[in-house]
């Protein structure tokens, strides 16, 4: 096996994806305009078309981005779970994470959220996260489902504990850190324990 070459400068696009990420959790997707991007980078304006067609399509990577760098974390946490209280509460951990994932400005709460909520109506990055948003509940839904065999249980269990979470990264985006999330964990585990 050959060791991947770590000389390689890191490419144009990756650069601006690397930019764009940090200046959009940090100042907001309508604050940051596509100078800012390019100078923050490193490279030339012309750099970003040839990479994207506009602005919307750099917004839309950013969000997938961040929707895999979630679904990372979670892979992580629930990798080895054997019990489905310990895959619901891995989800609760994810999040707990991603609050204390190292910001260079600090924790400002859901990035998904945060730019859904500059994005009009209509916008296909609202999709995105809301895609997100339910994918993250049908992971719940998923363990709970090995917890009752009721299924409309099951799925309304999964939409309270998805805002039950919601909540708590609001509160943590607010406060800067992940306490709340631990809270909302401890929470769902009291809920949880008469289920299993």
């Amino acid at each position: 096996m050959t060791k991947p070459d770590t000389t390689k400068p890191i490419s144009a696009r990756d650069r601006l994806i690397t930019a764009a990420a940090n200046l959009f959790y940090r100042d907001g997707v309508a604050a940051t305009g596509i100078d800012t991007i390019t100078r923050e980078a490193g490279v030339a304006k012309q750099s970003l078309y040839n990479n994207f067609r506009s602005k919307s399509e750099l917004v839309a990577t950013y969000l997938d981005i961040r929707h895999q760098e979630w679904l990372g974390l979670y892979a992580a946490r629930a990798g080895d779970i054997s019990l489905p209280i310990d895959g619901i509460l891995a989800v609760f951990d994810a999040y707990e994470d991603h609050a204390e994932l190292a910001y260079a400005h600090g924790f400002r709460g859901c990035g998904l959220l945060n730019a859904a909520a500059e994005l009009p109506a209509g916008d296909t990055g609202r999709d995105t996260v809301r895609r997100h948003k339910e994918e993250v509940e049908a992971i719940l839904a998923g363990h709970l489902r090995k917890l009752t065999a009721d299924e409309a249980r099951a799925v309304r269990l999964a939409r309270q504990l998805s805002y039950l979470l919601e909540g708590a990264m609001s509160r943590a985006g607010l406060e800067g850190n992940g306490a709340c999330i631990r809270d909302a964990r401890a929470m769902a585990e009291t809920l949880l324990i008469d289920l299993a």
